[in-house]
């Protein structure tokens, strides 16, 4: 399909091109950096919001309950869920979002699952530039579910405008061990199956921790939600409105989408250095010279960024 009709279809909302356009972006190849190149200047008014957390938290049920309070407001919300590669065929193994069935018949809810391809941090490579497709494409409201594998998912922060981080009820004794990692970045605290005995001493170790940490214009608020019956996500969805409101008062949605672009244009450079190794010319070369000891790695390196 050619691009430009590509564009149009995935605009009226088309969910065969819309996910024929995150397929092309997601290989990242010359037609998906096209894509992206068109779209990119057509975005920046949608609102990102990011929720990680602990294996088995109950991340993609708490998504998909928020996607319903999305839709009260009648807006289009696109998920973009990461999951775990298959070693096999490299794509996401949980590709059918079973859990987010409920939308199944909702055109105006867009899900796509991506291979996080043994990316760490959480997120894929192609997270973000998908995410920027979709804002160009006039969704005004994105989540990106990470995969779920603990303290390293922290690269999230740096492609959503409001990060969620899930605990589960008893988690608290682990809250101290994991303050340095993931937990730093949270906006909201989320303290998920808090049917279940040691959620009020969950978010009781959560607010001690806050007590102790850096003094923030923002102190991110702790709630407690049972996804799978929709209970305390209402109050959920408010809060992603109170820091979104408090984000653009304070101005530091500014400093937020600066840190984003910082990020995505690293990771652009990544992809493209990558890319280069990857074909046979001009790299051989370099590569025999380093080899043969009549350069290094770092030289070669800077020969290649400035040779692009």
């Amino acid at each position: 399909m050619e691009i430009n009709v590509l564009i149009d279809a995935a605009s009226s909302g088309d969910a065969r091109a819309l996910g024929k356009l995150c397929s092309l972006v997601e290989d990242g190849d010359a037609q998906g950096r096209l894509l992206a190149a068109k779209l990119y200047p057509f975005g920046g008014t949608a609102w990102t919001t990011g929720v990680t957390g602990t294996p088995g938290s109950g991340k993609s049920t708490l998504v998909s309950e928020l996607a319903i309070e999305v839709r009260g407001d009648a807006e289009r919300v696109a998920i973009l869920a990461v999951d775990p590669s298959s070693p096999l065929s490299g794509g996401a193994i949980l590709g059918d979002r079973v859990r987010m069935g409920a939308h199944g018949g909702d055109e105006a809810v867009f899900i796509r699952s991506l291979a996080n391809r043994g990316h760490l941090g959480g997120i894929s490579r192609a997270t973000s530039v998908i995410a920027a497709c979709l804002d160009g494409l006039g969704f005004p409201e994105i989540f990106i579910e990470t995969v779920g594998v603990g303290q390293s998912e922290v690269e999230i922060a740096s492609s959503a405008d409001t990060t969620i981080v899930m605990l589960t009820a008893g988690w608290g004794d682990d809250v101290q061990a994991a303050k340095a990692g993931f937990l730093e970045v949270a906006d909201i605290f989320v303290v998920n199956k808090s049917d279940r005995d040691g959620a009020d001493a969950t978010v009781k170790d959560i607010e001690a921790m806050l007590e102790i940490g850096p003094t923030t214009e923002w102190r991110p608020p702790v709630l407690k939600t049972v996804a799978t019956t929709g209970k305390g996500v209402p109050e959920l969805w408010r809060a992603v409105g109170d820091h979104r409101k408090f984000l653009m008062d304070s101005g530091q949605i500014e400093h937020r989408r600066r840190k984003r672009a910082a990020h995505d244009l690293a990771s652009a450079l990544r992809a493209n250095i990558d890319h280069s190794l990857s074909s046979e010319q001009p790299t051989s070369s370099l590569l025999d010279a380093i080899v043969a000891r009549r350069t290094d790695p770092w030289s070669a390196a800077d020969r290649l960024l400035h040779s692009r």
